[in-house]
This record gives structure tokens, C-alpha cells and sequence, in this order.
């Protein structure tokens, strides 16, 4: 409670520094934060965007696809390149070397590629969120305790009763870490992807906004993502608490 009462109290000594500091500035450009909440109205009344909920239906369903391509395709790859030490050593520098390019660099190729449809949005999400998962996998399977696969070994597990019993508890940890990092990299590419050239979803309204200079449905549209990022973050924090309890 105290912990909570601590954020309220900050929250509450933002909003009001923000809240004065913007009325004395350019109300064009900044919006205090009793502007926000009648634009939030707005947009959530269907009154500023009428076709506001297939937006925000675009934008999830594209980081839903994404982040199933992402962790589908790490995971593969990481146990493939994780369970075999030579493969892994030969690929692992190439994968940590891509991971450390900007990231929107390949925004342009992706766009002439695929276009300027969701399928841009959902392959920029993708790349932004393999690459943590991928390398979780790498980085879990090398922290596993070898005593613990010779001890299993010698009582006579299987390949199968290790992999689930020994190695996966072992990682899970690192495992979890890294599929919420990739869905967090996941939401921020496919967001930055709608903003920098798209025809729908919540980064076409906010560039739309902005351009437009209706700066507190701009603002409001932030709001918006932020509570969906919260959402799915708290939901990825439950997944990585339940998993922190199943292998200690």
C-alpha cells in the first residue's frame, strides 16, 4: 500500500506540473492534461473518429501476429541454435551483431516489400521481436547447470525428460525475460511502423493528429497506447511471475 500510495503521489505531483507548466506555454503545442481528458471522450465516444474501433482493432490484431511469428520463429531457432553448441557458436555473433543495427533502418526495404498495408507493420513487429527471443533462448540454455543434466542423465532421463524437466525450469527465468522484452519491441515496432507510413491503425491517427495540429486528440491517442502497452505488459508480468514460482 505504501508502494502504491508513493506512485499515486508522483503521479498526482506530474499531472499537476504538467498541468501548469502547459498553460503557460503555446496551447497549440501543449495540452494540459484537462484538455486531454474531454479529447480522450472524444475518441472513445466515436466522436473524433467514427471508425476509431477498427483502428484499434488493426493495430492488435497486427502485434498479435507479429509477436506469435516472433516467438514461434525464436524459439525454433533458439533451441535449434541453443541444443547444438557448434551451430549456436557459428550463428549466435551474426544474430547479436543484426540485433544491434537500428532497427528502423530496415523499415524502408520492409516498406517497398511489402507495401504500405499491415503487412509492413506486421514484419517490422516481427523483426523488432525475434531478435530478444532468439537470444533469450541462447542465453537460457548456456546458464543451465551442467551437474543437474549429469545427475538427471545418470538416473536415467530421457532426451524428452530432460528437455522438460531439467532444462526448461532451469531457463524459464531468462526464457520469460526475453518473450517480454520481445512483445514489448514487438508493440514499438509495429506502432512506429503505422507512423511512419501507413493507411490505418492507431500510428496512422496519431501521425494524422499531429499533422493536423489536433494536439489533444494526438495526445489522447498516446494515452490509448499506453494503457494497451500496460495491459499487455501486466499480463506478460503474470505469465513471468507463474513462471518464476514453477521452477524454484
Amino acid at each position: 500500500m505504501r508502494v502504491l500510495a508513493w506512485r499515486a503521489g508522483l503521479l498526482a505531483l506530474l499531472l499537476l506540473g504538467w498541468e501548469v507548466g502547459a498553460r503557460q506555454l503555446n496551447p497549440l503545442l501543449y495540452v494540459p492534461p484537462s484538455a486531454v481528458l474531454p479529447a480522450l471522450g472524444r475518441i472513445l465516444g466515436l466522436e473524433a473518429w467514427p471508425e476509431f474501433p477498427e483502428h484499434l482493432a488493426l493495430t492488435v490484431r497486427e502485434i498479435l501476429l507479429a509477436y506469435l511469428l516472433a516467438v514461434s520463429t525464436g524459439l525454433g531457432l533458439g533451441f535449434l541454435l541453443g541444443l547444438r553448441a557448434r551451430l549456436g557458436a557459428v550463428y549466435e555473433p551474426i544474430l547479436a551483431a543484426l540485433y544491434a543495427v537500428p532497427s528502423v533502418v530496415w523499415y524502408p526495404s520492409l516498406m517497398l516489400f511489402f507495401g504500405l498495408g499491415p503487412s509492413s507493420k506486421v514484419a517490422f513487429g516481427f523483426l523488432l521481436g525475434f531478435f530478444p527471443v532468439v537470444l533469450a533462448v541462447l542465453a537460457g540454455i548456456r546458464q543451465v547447470d551442467r551437474h543437474l543434466l549429469t545427475v538427471a542423465v545418470s538416473m536415467g532421463a530421457r532426451p524428452r525428460t530432460l528437455f522438460v524437466k531439467v532444462v526448461l525450469p532451469a531457463m524459464s527465468a531468462t526464457l520469460i525475460s526475453g518473450l517480454r522484452a520481445g512483445l514489448a519491441l514487438t508493440v514499438v515496432g509495429v506502432i512506429v511502423g503505422e507512423v511512419l507510413g501507413s493507411k490505418a491503425g492507431l500510428g496512422y491517427l496519431i501521425n494524422y493528429a499531429y499533422g493536423l495540429l489536433r494536439t489533444p486528440e494526438y495526445v489522447a491517442l498516446v494515452v490509448i497506447i499506453l494503457a494497451l502497452v500496460m495491459a499487455l505488459d501486466g499480463l506478460a508480468a503474470a505469465v513471468e511471475a507463474r513462471s518464476r514460482r514453477w521452477s524454484a
